[in-house]
């Protein structure tokens, strides 16, 4: 069986998972893109609920603004034979007092190595937000996301952690300024020089 075969059935079995159906407010829809071709890696947080309704990953403002930091286009950016999509976990896990709900707890250790695996080609890995950097980076992280993105060339060429660009960090990046100026341009030039 080749490589994209197993990937196949591989996310045909993550599409039927129900392993955290009782904690799952709106029940399990998992969103996930992978292809043994794909040279790109995003792995962020867990789909919102608006990527819950339509199930097309990053299809909301936070969507825009990481298109945006890599300077692709939608056909670009959904050509799961170039990027894969491949998050904490992979169904909306809720809203709390401040937003979403962190990603469960079960999905990565259960799908994540078996999907990477089955994806030989890729090259960069954009670890969005904190639950993807200490999954990844382990104990090579700072303290904290903004000293782990302050020291992104440290994990350059293979991963590049990033601070979600969600709306709601607005702030954030309003008191960061250099992310902008140092970290995006980078980004675009890996992204470029890949695809």
């Amino acid at each position: 069986m080749n490589d994209k075969n197993s990937l196949e059935i591989l996310t045909a079995e993550i599409a039927h998972c129900t392993v955290c159906a009782g904690h799952l407010p709106l029940g399990p829809r998992p969103v996930v893109r992978a292809s043994p071709t794909a040279r790109i890696l995003i792995v962020g947080q867990a789909p919102g609920r608006l990527v819950h309704e339509s199930g097309t990953p990053w299809d909301d403002p936070s969507g825009k603004r990481l298109r945006r930091w890599m300077n692709t286009d939608e056909s670009v950016f959904y050509d799961s034979t170039q990027v894969g999509i491949v998050p904490m976990s992979f169904c909306f896990p809720g809203t709390g007092k401040s937003g979403d709900l962190p990603p469960r707890p079960e999905c990565a250790p259960l799908w994540h190595e078996a999907l990477l695996t089955k994806m030989p080609a890729i090259e960069l890995t954009l670890l969005i937000g904190q639950y993807a950097q200490h999954y990844y980076l382990k104990d090579r992280r700072k303290k904290n996301l903004t000293e782990t993105a302050q020291a992104w060339r440290e994990y350059v060429p293979a991963y590049l952690p990033l601070p979600h660009p969600s709306p709601r960090n607005n702030l954030w990046f309003k008191r960061n300024p250099w992310f902008e100026r140092d970290v995006v341009p980078h980004l675009q030039d890996r992204v470029h020089s890949i695809l």
